[in-house]
């Protein structure tokens, strides 16, 4: 075991995806920040992590430009409440300290890569093809097709096929539309790019198109007459793809310049399919880790990190059993200072699942798929201990 990342991960990787088991854990936070610190000296040059690509864009604009402050970045520049929790807070402003004085170049830039959906809501795509007609300068009439943007963000939408517009005559007109923006947008790349700031517009109109025709998809899913697990199964199987998609894009900008750093929940990039018990049925798709395990091409090499968890006072969690995957690391983990280590997954042994947490809690123990499916496994001992023991070193 070790928390040198340079004794287990290969110079050559170009996306190392660290994932976290639960949300509600602050340590995982503080020790991505860490890691992804060291990852900068080894010639990383961007951090996704798992929240809105798009309103990320304004987190990046502060970071790599000083746009904005750190107070409106953390409020409007996160999805999904990300941008209230402290680690979030104390990447951000280690990332503009670190920018301030590079040259473009070498500046390290932020990326969000996912939809800004989740399983009981999604926005009005309107905005986001907006965005795009504004950039081109057309005169198209989106707002008359997409109705009212409340229509789109209720839940109702979402959770009952009779009440989502995702397959009414207004979205087909949408998804038309969109097609044709797409279109337009690439035909017209070569009198629009000129310089790296017009590469950067129409990277960010691209970045809004993807966003609303990723929209389109979400709720033509939602639209369809599903029971309720198939519903769900099918929603976190198009906001994955989205993901995917998104990491694919963010590698094709990023990977002249170095390396990045992906930070979700173990469930979004793990190479096996997740599974979310509902009840008492098991909803399973495949995360965006499977898929860009499959499609990695070209020497991209995706390293899979899945975050494991001992101890929290945070989720609720005492020591796990010793005959579990987590007992196992938490007894060879007893020395570890801070309290968190990185070892080969190819060194834990079969155990058996860790059965003392609760659906409240928000956390997904290890089994042996994820395991066999993993790289490394990063285990936190005791999430309190994190806390404490943070160093000058780690960021934030």
């Amino acid at each position: 075991m070790t928390q040198d990342s340079r004794d287990l991960v290969p110079s050559s990787c170009g996306l190392v995806a660290f994932g976290e088991p639960t949300h509600r854990e602050p340590a995982f936070g503080w020790v991505r920040n860490d890691l992804f610190a060291r990852l900068v000296e080894r010639g990383f040059r961007s951090i996704a992590l798992e929240t809105d690509r798009v309103a990320a864009l304004a987190v990046d604009d502060y970071v790599r430009e000083g746009v904005g402050s750190l107070d409106e970045v953390m409020r409007t520049g996160f999805s999904h409440e990300f941008g209230e929790l402290d680690a979030n807070r104390g990447l951000v402003a280690w990332l503009r300290a670190h920018n301030r004085d590079r040259p473009p170049a070498e500046r390290v830039a932020f990326h969000g890569f996912d939809a800004p959906t989740e399983w009981d809501r999604a926005p009005a795509p309107r905005p986001y093809l907006e965005h795009v007609r504004d950039y081109l300068g057309l005169d198209l009439d989106l707002a008359g097709p997409a109705g009212d943007d409340e229509r789109w963000s209720r839940t109702e939408a979402v959770l009952d096929a009779a009440e989502s517009p995702g397959a009414t005559a207004g979205a087909d007109r949408l998804r038309a539309l969109a097609d044709d923006l797409d279109g337009l947008l690439h035909a017209r790349a070569p009198e629009r790019i000129e310089s790296a700031a017009s590469r950067a517009r129409w990277l960010r109109a691209r970045t809004h198109l993807t966003a609303g025709i990723g929209l389109l998809r979400y709720h033509r899913q939602a639209a369809r007459p599903l029971e309720l697990p198939a519903r769900i199964a099918g929603l976190l199987a198009v906001r994955d793809e989205l993901m995917a998609r998104n990491l694919l894009d963010i590698r094709s900008v990023e990977a002249a310049r170095g390396g990045t750093l992906v930070f979700a929940h173990n469930g979004h990039l793990q190479r096996n399919p997740t599974v979310w018990t509902m009840g008492e049925q098991d909803v399973t798709w495949y995360g965006a880790g499977r898929i860009l395990a499959a499609l990695a091409t070209g020497g991209e090499e995706y390293l899979f990190v899945a975050g494991s968890l001992g101890r929290s006072n945070a989720v609720g969690l005492t020591d796990p059993a010793p005959d579990t995957y987590e007992g196992f690391l938490q007894s060879r983990d007893a020395d570890a200072d801070p309290g968190w280590s990185l070892t080969a997954a190819s060194d834990v042994p079969r155990s058996g699942v860790r059965t003392d947490t609760t659906p409240e809690q928000g956390y997904f123990p290890l089994d042996e798929a994820t395991v066999a499916g993993a790289d490394l496994i990063l285990h936190i001992r005791d999430g309190g201990a994190v806390e404490r023991g943070r160093t000058s070193r780690q960021v934030g």
